[in-house]
């Protein structure tokens, strides 16, 4: 066994060796008690632990996850191209309901009036 493994005895120690150590007995008590608490919560979380109840369940388990997955990437793919289909047609919507008259900027007459002149003054 390795020197980690809880089996370990530690009857081989004289005092010297026990002085020499940096743990008191209060710290090494402390230490036990860690362990066996860590030990009794690693058990029972190993005690629910069960096998699968059939030889196939991971492929199972890993189909539904990707019907799942490609389920949610089409619900994607629609409500992007709806989003997008609704932006072009009030776009387009718009654009129709824009009014046909030149406007004043682009009215294309030759003898407009420019702000701050005196119209029929040359200058």
């Amino acid at each position: 066994m390795n020197d980690t493994s809880p089996d370990r005895a530690d009857n081989d120690f004289t005092e010297q060796d026990l002085a020499d150590q940096p743990f008191t007995n209060q710290d090494r008590t402390q230490q036990d008690r860690t362990e066996r608490e860590l030990r009794a919560a690693l058990e029972t979380l190993a005690c629910g632990v069960s096998a699968a109840p059939s030889p196939d369940a991971y492929r199972t388990a890993r189909g539904d996850w990707l019907r799942r997955e490609r389920r949610r990437r089409l619900v994607l793919a629609v409500l992007i191209a709806v989003v997008f289909t609704l932006a072009v047609l009030i776009g387009l919507w718009v654009l129709n309901h824009a009014p046909s008259d030149p406007g004043v900027i682009f009215s294309g007459t030759r003898n407009s009036i420019v702000p701050g002149t005196v119209p029929g003054v040359s200058p």
